[in-house]
């Protein structure tokens, strides 16, 4: 699927979404059209079901992130807060989220605003590019 930051695929398993990637490939339908409505701002929230990999502590951390809300942001440290943890395990996590943009990493900056690190796409103009998509920026 091609979007404003690129094509895109998503990965199943069980009928949940488990990976999003910059990439050819397939994308069911549903996921199409929930992307599209975020692109074109009638959608700030997806509704579909998860089914990711990773550790307990990465999995607490993408549920926090989960509840930031559209247009908003918070920092490394907001986030190390809620799950009571240091800002640079939060980085960590917050890398090694399988499926950007559904779980809302970009919507974590650093303590001054800064724009930090994005592992997907093309970094950090596409994490740029959503809070821009967002109103954020």
């Amino acid at each position: 699927m091609q979007t404003p930051v690129g094509t895109l695929s998503i990965t199943e398993r069980n009928g949940k979404i488990c990976t999003l990637d910059w990439a050819e490939g397939n994308m069911p339908e549903e996921m199409q059209i929930q992307l599209n409505e975020y692109f074109n701002k009638s959608r700030q929230v997806f509704d579909f079901e998860y089914e990711v990999d990773g550790t307990e502590f990465q999995k607490r951390v993408w549920k926090a992130l989960l509840n930031i809300p559209y247009g908003t942001t918070k920092t490394y440290k907001d986030i190390a807060e809620e799950v009571g943890s240091h800002p640079r395990a939060i980085g960590g996590a917050v890398g090694a989220n399988p499926v950007p943009i559904l779980i809302p990493c970009h919507r974590v900056v650093g303590s001054s605003g800064k724009m930090t690190g994005f592992s997907a796409g093309d970094g950090i103009s596409t994490k740029e590019t959503l809070l821009k998509l967002e109103g954020v920026l």
